[in-house]
């Protein structure tokens, strides 16, 4: 689409009319010789002496070169440019918040890294977690990582890089020994108030084994649920566990049914990487957002036919002022 970028700069094509009526003609003044056999002088030349000064007349080109060429440079003002199409890109509309459980049950060793070696459940996280971020491409992610208290790590962002080193900087205990999930859901209901997405999730890694928050568990979550905040639960660690790194399963089923989540059990890093697949499938929403329209300037198109023109014009006056020697008589 082409369009002019100032063309309110189109008012000055009236400027010229407004100095032709308001200034005054141009005069210049000239030396004269008397000469005292002028009437011999006017026989010998045939020249008809006239009274006044002398009116120089503007040629034909010359009245059609002056308003077209203030009109190219009025136009090439009012900077010309081809609008294209708009350039769309498909963008998901997601804000994922990562809640983390950093308390002492994370330690216990009942996963397998890659190697068959026994790792931590929070090491476990840590690989699985790495290759969901690099499958959210357009999404934003938040990290928060609790234990006796729950703290922001990383806000809502696109820097996936930032965020992998945020996230393996992560220590058991780091948060404190305790597991304080209502905290953490609270605090993620408080950080999708800033969020203009129409599809708030948060997953939730923990044993799911509350150790007294401030706000319980199931209270948190049905909060979340009244501010449309999604919970996946994901239960971490060997079910048949007791003690202190016991499950608590009812209490993250729990969580995910009054929000509309889904519970999953990770038992080992394939079950974990099958969850993730899961989840990019539950909240598949996406939208077309303008990015932008590219914009291509046409000014130097007037430029050139000004120049253009005022070559030509020359050239032609240079001619005729060149036939106009040639033509005259020699003389002697």
């Amino acid at each position: 689409m082409f369009e002019f970028t100032y063309p309110w700069m189109f008012a000055l094509l009236v400027l010229p009319f407004f100095i032709r009526l308001l200034a005054k003609p141009y005069k210049e003044q000239r030396e004269a010789v008397q000469a005292p056999f002028f009437e011999t002088l006017q026989k010998v030349t045939g020249q008809t002496p006239g009274r006044g000064a002398v009116i120089l007349r503007p040629k034909p080109f010359q009245k059609l070169m002056l308003p077209l060429a203030w009109l190219l440079i009025v136009s090439a003002m009012a900077r010309p440019q081809w609008v294209e199409d708009p350039i769309t890109r498909i963008e998901a509309g997601r804000d994922l918040m990562l809640a983390v459980d950093l308390s002492g049950s994370m330690e216990a060793r009942d996963f397998l890294d890659t190697e068959g070696n026994r790792i931590d459940r929070l090491e476990a996280i840590k690989l699985v977690l790495d290759d969901f971020i690099s499958r959210r491409e357009g999404d934003r992610l938040g990290l928060i990582l609790f234990g006796t208290a729950a703290y922001l790590q990383v806000p809502f962002t696109q820097d996936y890089d930032t965020f992998r080193i945020l996230l393996d900087e992560a220590q058991v205990r780091m948060a404190g020994p305790q597991t304080m999930i209502g905290d953490a859901i609270g605090l993620a209901i408080k950080l999708f108030e800033n969020s203009e997405s129409e599809n708030k999730v948060m997953i939730l890694l923990t044993d799911g084994n509350d150790t007294g928050s401030q706000v319980p568990p199931s209270r948190a979550a049905g909060i979340a649920a009244q501010n449309d905040v999604t919970i996946h639960t994901i239960a971490m660690g060997d079910p048949a566990t007791v003690g202190e790194e016991a499950l608590d399963i009812e209490a993250l089923q729990e969580i995910s049914e009054l929000t509309e989540g889904q519970f999953f059990m990770g038992m080992n890093r394939e079950e974990l990487e099958d969850i993730y697949r899961q989840l990019d499938e539950l909240e598949p929403l996406e939208f077309e957002t303008l990015s932008y329209r590219p914009r291509r300037p046409l000014y130097f198109y007037p430029v050139g036919a000004f120049l253009v023109l005022y070559i030509i014009y020359h050239l032609m006056m240079a001619s005729r002022s060149l036939l106009r020697r040639k033509e005259k008589p020699a003389y002697d």
